[in-house]
């Protein structure tokens, strides 16, 4: 056993961060009994390795041995759980790290921990159009559409499989500006004309957004973050986390309550 005095929390931290194979073989021995053989085996390090590392272990009174396998202890599992949630936090904060300038603030109601297992997708220098390229995977394959502030330079380029699913049922309602309802109604006049006509297809319009765009698309929420001002399209954030999914129908309906019938232009191509 180690001298309480001797080790602090930063000191086992640094223990389990310094060699990778520490922190697999502790979540290993925290799921079931393991041997020897198979604890070298699953993480590719030596038997002497090894044997240092279950030595440690067992001073830190982490693991007990029983006959030729080793288990984690009831304090062995924490420390495991506690590591496997650190180091899930720090994924999570390492996704988000280019963008979270532009998610939701917490004072809407949205916080880090939602988007832990969200896809995040960036335009990049050599890939601008990924997050639009993602946009169009999850708009391919749903059976509706609820969207607050879209953004033309999202449904620029995805408006053609728009119109294909308009044309094809999808039940899509958009609030968004005037003007860029205006925008695709002068862009897209035969196009548009006919996808207002359909009884699944409902465009509103309201003056004050958040600084990103909410797409409710069947179980999945799409969060767009986009450029203050030039509403460059910077990522695309999906989820089909509840927690994400309540907040964004919670804000979606709220805009939506207040949101007015675009006043339709008549337009010819």
């Amino acid at each position: 056993m180690l001298p309480k005095a001797s080790i602090t929390p930063l000191d086992d931290i640094e223990f389990l961060a310094r060699s990778e194979h520490r922190v697999t073989a502790l979540a290993a021995l925290a799921r079931r009994p393991q041997s020897r053989a198979t604890l070298i085996e699953m993480t590719g390090t030596s038997r002497s390795t090894i044997g240092r590392t279950l030595r440690e272990f067992e001073q830190r009174q982490w693991i007990e041995k029983d006959g030729h396998q080793f288990e984690a202890t009831q304090l062995g599992g924490f420390v495991a759980a506690s590591m496997r949630g650190l180091i899930d936090r720090l994924e999570t904060e390492q996704r988000l790290r280019d963008v979270w300038q532009w998610l939701p603030s917490e004072t809407s109601g949205f916080t880090i921990e939602m988007a832990s297992d969200a896809v995040v997708t960036v335009a990049e220098a050599d890939d601008p159009y990924g997050p639009m390229r993602r946009f169009e995977s999850l708009l391919r394959d749903t059976t509706t559409v609820r969207f607050l502030r879209p953004e033309v330079a999202l449904m620029d380029l995805c408006f053609d499989l728009l119109y294909q699913r308009v044309e094809d049922g999808v039940d899509m309602t958009l609030i968004d500006r005037p003007e860029c309802h205006t925008y695709f109604l002068s862009t897209y006049p035969n196009r548009s004309s006919t996808m207002v006509q359909r009884d699944n297809f409902t465009i509103l319009e309201h003056d004050d957004f958040p600084p990103y765009g909410i797409g409710l698309l069947d179980d999945c929420v799409a969060i767009s973050c986009y450029e203050q001002g030039s509403g460059t399209v910077h990522a695309v954030i999906d989820t089909d986390a509840p927690a994400v999914r309540e907040w964004a129908e919670s804000t979606y309906e709220s805009y939506r309550r207040e949101a007015r019938p675009h006043a339709l232009e008549s337009v010819a191509e």
